[in-house]
């Protein structure tokens, strides 16, 4: 019996071959772009590695690769890394006259101080700077009035978890606080940020030769001190009780390039005679803060 078709003709490719080009052009191509990201990352550092290979070859520059370094640092450090230490925290003692801390206000221009109460463990609030306004305008002026309320952190706590607080609650500025509640330092917004776009003009920057290292808490196996890489090896030296050759280099951060051989990224840890040096802050194109801690002779381990 003969098949009717009922006016229905299938349409079949004229060029079987055509398809089977145009699956192949297709995968090729899928092929090609697979390859630009293959082997994928397994973890951050392989991850690092493939932008740092994408900024050598100029597919992104040099301060979008810093700041997603940032982004990678932020998750790691806590705020004990990078906090103003108690020692350098700029207070005002609002059991004082007004009168006496006003010039302390007036010389540093801060925007925000810790007031405490007789001494720096009895923090009782924030005192912003443009409050004073009111002193100058009113006959009557109270002090404690004018105080905003003081957020108190771990020193432990993470820096990426603080950032999400301080924006959550519009806090710019926050107390640390030590294992026994003792004051430890304090930290601000400014301070967060500066580990993801690089330095901000801050009030609480240590551009003062003097301020080039400052002593932090003690580490686990000895002093600690935050550094800034252009402190010249010689000042280094005196500071810190060491005797790091400046014969080739003038800072400490030429030193540590030069040891290393290029320019180490954000979070590297390594050792150079008795120090352990890691890198806080630093971009693609050069380092500008380093923690520094002095480990114990080698004669010490062995008593």
């Amino acid at each position: 019996m003969a098949h009717r078709n009922n006016g229905f003709t299938p349409t079949m490719p004229e060029h079987p071959a055509d398809v089977r080009s145009d699956v192949k052009t297709h995968r090729s191509l899928f092929e090609r772009l697979t390859a630009l990201i293959s082997p994928e990352p397994e973890n951050r550092a392989e991850l690092l590695e493939v932008l740092h290979d994408a900024h050598e070859r100029n597919l992104i520059d040099a301060d979008a690769l810093s700041m997603i370094e940032g982004v990678f640092q932020v998750s790691d450090l806590s705020v004990r890394d990078i906090m103003i230490p108690r020692s350098q925290m700029d207070v005002i003692d609002i059991t004082k006259p007004i009168e006496e801390w006003l010039p302390i206000v007036l010389e540093t221009a801060h925007s925000r101080f810790p007031a405490i109460e007789g001494e720096r463990d009895k923090v009782v609030g924030i005192l912003l700077a443009k409050d004073l306004l009111r002193y100058y305008a009113e006959e009557s002026f109270d002090v404690r009035d004018m105080l905003r309320p003081a957020i108190f952190i771990p020193e432990s706590k993470r820096l990426n978890v603080l950032l999400r607080d301080f924006r959550a609650n519009h806090n710019h500025m926050a107390i640390v606080v030590d294992e026994y509640s003792g004051v430890a330092g304090l930290i601000t917004i400014e301070d967060v940020l500066e580990q993801i776009v690089g330095d901000i003009e801050d009030e609480y920057d240590f551009d003062e030769e003097e301020d080039n290292i400052l002593s932090i808490k003690e580490g686990q196996h000895g002093s600690r001190w935050r550094v800034k890489a252009l402190t010249e090896i010689e000042q280094f030296n005196e500071e810190i009780g060491v005797d790091l050759p400046e014969d080739d280099v003038d800072t400490i951060g030429g030193l540590v390039a030069s040891h290393l051989g290029r320019m180490p990224h954000k979070g590297e840890v390594f050792d150079l005679e008795n120090l352990r040096f890691e890198v806080l802050r630093a971009d693609a194109r050069q380092i500008h803060v380093l923690l520094v801690e002095k480990l114990p002779a080698i004669d010490d381990e062995h008593d």
